[in-house]
């Protein structure tokens, strides 16, 4: 398949970083050997969270290096927004990036509800994605926690946008487009077109409803699915945003099933270019918002998150 590359794919892994370039991996030395969790990529570069307890940064041109360390929780997830590089945490905390300093943003640990936040086998909820949309508002979704809106950086607190029970695992604000807001729950397709003031679930033409990862390419919304938490049957979706059609299978150059699911930071888009990233080490890139797929990438350890810039 012929297609424009993107500027930048990296993809975290257990075991090390890569930089993907014209189909060939490229292991970031300053991290080999070290498990990236998360990733995002801004303007001027791209932000890694590293085991859990470090915040790397490569601007634009440079070597990989130490930009903070994390205090006292283990770092889940990352997002550059308006609001500067917000860090989520396990046991649902959120860190903010002060002068090469991650501090604790207060006015999250005083969010309404948090009394009722939990998981389903009895550990503290955690921190899971964040996004920030066209009008600066953030949104961070707890797992299990449903998810929280913050319209000023966090100063005037953080607000319940959707019922904890819909067992959210990943929110989309999308820069593009004002107010939409996309979820992947364990109850399926989420959508609210005003900011996360309402909802609407849309499951039509998905094997199941169990979702970890959504993207948005153009128009197109892909979205994965399986069985349940332990990945059975495991695909990936794609429809187009304004509801026209059912979801459809992804499946020209792609397995019949993944081996696992397709996980929360592991499926990303820019433009009409979408990539995911696999548990068994395996990085797929379309150039057409999922209609046909090239695996670039095959035998790495598994895939922990991949960022588009």
């Amino acid at each position: 398949m012929s297609m424009q590359s993107p500027r930048m794919i990296l993809v975290a892994t257990d075991e090390e970083l890569y930089h993907v370039n014209g189909g060939a991996a490229t292991r970031v030395d300053e991290l080999a050997g070290r498990g990236v969790r998360a990733l995002a990529i801004d303007g001027e570069g791209g932000w890694a969270i590293v085991e859990g307890r470090e915040l790397w940064r490569s601007a634009e041109g440079e070597r990989w290096s130490l930009a903070a360390t994390v205090p006292r929780w283990k770092a889940t997830c990352l997002a550059a927004t308006p609001a500067g590089l917000l860090v989520g945490t396990a046991r649902a905390h959120l860190l903010r990036l002060e002068r090469e300093r991650l501090e604790v943003d207060s006015s999250f640990d005083a969010a309404e509800g948090r009394e009722a936040w939990h998981t389903p086998w009895g550990a503290p909820a955690d921190v899971r994605s964040i996004s920030s949309g066209a009008d600066g508002a953030v949104y961070v979704n707890v797992h299990v926690g449903g998810v929280l809106r913050s319209t000023d950086g966090g100063a005037g607190g953080w607000r319940p946008t959707l019922e904890i029970e819909h067992d959210v695992h990943q929110v989309l604000a999308v820069v593009e487009r004002p107010g939409l807001v996309l979820v992947a729950a364990a109850d399926g397709f989420g959508l609210s077109p005003d900011g996360g003031d309402t909802w609407r679930w849309d499951n039509g033409g998905l094997h199941a409803h169990y979702c970890r990862a959504v993207a948005l390419a153009g128009d197109t919304v892909l979205l994965s699915a399986s069985t349940g938490h332990r990945g059975r049957r495991a695909t990936l979706y794609r429809r187009l945003l304004d509801g026209s059609g059912r979801f459809e299978r992804c499946q020209a150059g792609l397995p019949e099933w993944f081996a696992d699911n397709l996980d929360t930071g592991c499926l990303a888009a820019r433009g009409r270019t979408v990539v995911i990233g696999t548990e068994d080490g395996c990085v797929f890139l379309s150039g057409d918002a999922g209609e046909r797929w090239d695996a670039i990438a095959k035998g790495l350890a598994p895939v922990r998150a991949v960022a588009l810039g």
